[in-house]
């Protein structure tokens, strides 16, 4: 798929970088919140971790599934397939049904992440980062990227999701998760009227609070709909918007910056209370 004479990866790659640079830019002068986990050295370690398993996981992608998300709409807009085909609608009809039912796909696959157990051991990886920032976004085990797309094809199948639709949705969807992890402070009222619409930097670091009912919440990456809809929506974190803690309480430490250490993490036994008690008592007798 071609627009303007750029290919589908070139234009997802150029929208990429220009919402990854505007927020990196953004973060670096007014960041939310200011923690050895989002500045110096261990930031840095981070950044690298989180970038390099993008890129694998990009790679991954293209060896497993070829075809991606754009490339399965093409296929099934050749073969016929879906129901919006069937039905005949208007091309802008069809775009936004496909956009609004993507998006309850990916709330669905990410609530479904936490629920079962053996998709949680993968999901966990990019749960385990100690800060949260736009890199946050990215870091996510290949096994889920795969596994992500095998789902949302399945949809886009069914759907006959148009091609076009399907590319701007992937855009959105990406830029979409750097935003609303990024490390930005928004203006309250800002914050207030768009979370109504869209997920916040605010709205979405409770999700990734170490306390688990609050994890267990605010799943949305784009719109802020389906957490309202299904009564999964906290809207403030129980110690304030600046003493959350970020990460996951089984594991504290700086192996959660090693990228290795990520990649093994959906094989790693969960630490249990008394190896998580007999770690806290160590680290405080330091």
């Amino acid at each position: 798929m071609t627009l303007l004479g750029l290919s589908e990866p070139v234009i997802r790659l150029l929208a990429f970088s220009l919402i990854f640079v505007t927020l990196a830019a953004v973060e670096l002068l007014a960041p939310r919140l200011e923690r050895d986990e989002m500045r110096g050295a261990l930031k840095s370690r981070r950044w690298i971790t989180n970038l390099a398993m993008v890129v694998l996981s990009s790679v991954v992608l293209r060896i497993v599934f070829p075809l991606a998300a754009v490339g399965t709409a093409l296929w099934a807009q050749s073969q016929g397939l879906g129901l919006l085909p069937l039905a005949q609608l208007p091309l802008w009809l069809a775009a936004i049904i496909s956009f609004v039912v993507l998006d309850f796909a990916v709330w669905l696959e990410h609530l479904v992440s936490h629920k079962w157990p053996w998709l949680w051991r993968i999901h966990r990886m990019h749960h385990a980062d100690t800060g949260f920032d736009l890199t946050t976004a990215l870091r996510f085990h290949p096994f889920e990227i795969v596994l992500s797309m095998f789902w949302k094809a399945a949809v886009i199948i069914a759907l006959g999701a148009p091609p076009a639709a399907v590319l701007i949705f992937e855009i959105v969807l990406n830029g979409a998760a750097m935003f609303n992890h990024a490390n930005i402070s928004l203006p309250k009222p800002v914050d207030r009227v768009l979370r109504r619409l869209i997920v916040t930097p605010d709205m979405h670091r409770i999700h990734h609070s170490t306390d688990q009912r609050e994890t267990d919440s605010n799943y949305g990456f784009n719109l802020a709909i389906w957490d309202r809809l299904f009564s999964t929506y906290t809207e403030t974190p129980r110690r304030g918007e600046t003493g959350i803690e970020i990460g996951l309480s089984e594991w504290r430490d700086g192996r959660t910056a090693k990228f290795g250490w990520g990649l093994a993490l959906p094989f790693l036994p969960t630490p249990s209370r008394r190896d998580r008690s007999d770690r806290d008592g160590a680290e405080n007798a330091q």
